[in-house]
C-alpha cells in the first residue's frame, strides 16, 4: 500500500502515543491552534465551529464526536473542519475533569447526591459493566444465551443520562469563553498574515520591474 507507514508501531506504542503524542501535547496544541489560524473563513465562523467542538467534549458520545460536532457546526454555520479541531479539547488529560464536572453536575440538576467515589466508579467499572453487557448480548444472538440488560440500564440511569445532562451547562460556557477568546486571535492573526502577504507581494512586485528595468537598459 502507498500510505502504509514502513515502520510498524508495536501495540504499546500506539496506546502510549495516544496518551502522550510525539512531540508533547505542547506541540499537538500548537499544530492545531495552527490549522486553525489558516482556515479560510471569517473569525466568527471559524469561532463558532470550534465553539460545537468544545461544547461536544462535554458529551458522553464518545466516538461520535466528530459526527456530533460536525453536524452542529452545521446547524450553527460554523466552520465545520474547526468544529473537528475544537474537540481536540477533549483529550485523554482532559476527560477525567471534564466527565467529573459534567456527572456532578447532571446528579445536581437531577436533584441526587454522588459521592466522589460513585464517580470514580461510574466513570471506570460501569463503563466496563455496559461493555461487557453489550459484548454478551452481541454472541447471544447466535447462541441460545439470554440477553442482558442489567448492567446497561445502570449504565444509562446512573452514568450516561447524567453525564449527558450535565455536560450542557459547563459545556456552554466552555465553549463561549473558547468563542470568545477565538474570535480576536483569529483577526489579528489573518490581518497580519495579510499583511505578510501583502509586503510578499510588494517586493516580488518591485524585484521585477527592477529586473524588467534593467534588462531594458540593457536592450
Amino acid at each position: 500500500m502507498v500510505f502504509k507507514r514502513r515502520d510498524r508501531r508495536p501495540i504499546w506504542r500506539i496506546v502510549f502515543e495516544f496518551f502522550w503524542p510525539r512531540g508533547g501535547w505542547g506541540r499537538a496544541a500548537q499544530y492545531v491552534k495552527h490549522r486553525l489560524h489558516r482556515l479560510p473563513d471569517s473569525p466568527e465562523k471559524i469561532a463558532r465551529g470550534i465553539f460545537a467542538g468544545v461544547f461536544t467534549t462535554f458529551t458522553p458520545f464518545f466516538g461520535l464526536h466528530f459526527v456530533v460536532a460536525g453536524s452542529l457546526a452545521f446547524i450553527l454555520r460554523g466552520n465545520i473542519l474547526a468544529s473537528l479541531l475544537g474537540t481536540f479539547f477533549g483529550n485523554p488529560l482532559t476527560y477525567l475533569p471534564i466527565g467529573l464536572i459534567s456527572m456532578k453536575t447532571g446528579y445536581f440538576l437531577m436533584g441526587r447526591h454522588l459521592h466522589h467515589e460513585e464517580v470514580q466508579r461510574s466513570l471506570a467499572g460501569k463503563f466496563l459493566d455496559a461493555s461487557a453487557d453489550l459484548q454478551h448480548n452481541f454472541f447471544a444472538i447466535f447462541t441460545d444465551a439470554d440477553m442482558e440488560w442489567h448492567r446497561l440500564e445502570v449504565f444509562y440511569d446512573e452514568v450516561f443520562f447524567p453525564y449527558m445532562i450535565g455536560g450542557i451547562v459547563p459545556g456552554i460556557i466552555a465553549g463561549l469563553i473558547a468563542y470568545y477568546i477565538s474570535v480576536p486571535l483569529i483577526r489579528a492573526y489573518q490581518h497580519r498574515r495579510k499583511g505578510v502577504l501583502k509586503a510578499k507581494f510588494s517586493a516580488l512586485k518591485k524585484k521585477a520591474h527592477l529586473k524588467a528595468d534593467d534588462r531594458s537598459k540593457r536592450d
